[in-house]
């Protein structure tokens, strides 16, 4: 059974920077797509970013490209999400998610393990 905890969220202001991670167990986090997701309240569950699962290709959603960046380490079957230039609309319950399948995508259904989340607040 696939388990995922995430960590680094918290409280923090317009322009501050944080860094996600996600620790995964129970398959062979090297062969996982991984991705991040985020729901705000009220809102859809939308996606983030994902990376293969090797690391080469990575993709993110428009609001936030140029301003996160993920990563993973194999070695660590960790997954990241540095985050900079945090605006208020960014503030969400972020997820990581991984894929049984080598395919991925930016859809919900691309992913079958998910974590518990982590909240992310950015005051203006």
């Amino acid at each position: 059974q696939v388990q995922l905890v995430e960590s680094g969220g918290g409280l923090v202001q317009a322009g501050d920077s944080l860094r996600l991670s996600c620790a995964a167990s129970g398959r062979t986090f090297s062969n996982q797509p991984m991705a991040w997701f985020r729901q705000a309240p009220g809102k859809e569950r939308e996606f983030v970013s994902l990376i293969s699962s090797s690391g080469g290709s990575t993709y993110y959603a428009g609001n936030v490209k140029g301003r996160f960046t993920i990563s993973r380490d194999n070695a660590k079957n960790t997954v990241y999400l540095q985050m900079n230039s945090l605006k208020p609309e960014d503030t969400a319950v972020y997820y990581c998610a991984s894929s049984s399948s080598s395919t991925f995508g930016t859809t919900r259904l691309a992913y079958d393990a998910w974590g518990q989340g982590t909240q992310v607040t950015v005051s203006s």
